[in-house]
C-alpha cells in the first residue's frame, strides 16, 4: 500500500514539473488510450469537474463503453 502512495507522489511530482504543453499531450494520450476523443461531449454543455470525474469512473467500470463507436 505504501509503495502505491509513493508512486502516486512521484507521479504528481513529475506531472507538476511538466510544461503546460507536455501535460496537454499526456492527457490527450490518456484520453485516446481510453477511447475518448477531445470534444466528444454534448454540444453546448458545460461540464463541472465532479461531472467529468463521475463519467470517467463510470467508463472505467464498463470497458465496452470505451470502445463503442
Amino acid at each position: 500500500m505504501f509503495s502505491y502512495i509513493l508512486n502516486k507522489k512521484e507521479r504528481i511530482k513529475i506531472f507538476k514539473s511538466m510544461s503546460s504543453k507536455e501535460r496537454q499531450k499526456l492527457i490527450l494520450k490518456k484520453m485516446k488510450d481510453k477511447g475518448l476523443q477531445f470534444g466528444s461531449g454534448v454540444p453546448n454543455k458545460i461540464y463541472k469537474k465532479d461531472d467529468v470525474l463521475d463519467l470517467i469512473r463510470i467508463v472505467n467500470c464498463f470497458p465496452e463503453l470505451r470502445n463503442s463507436k
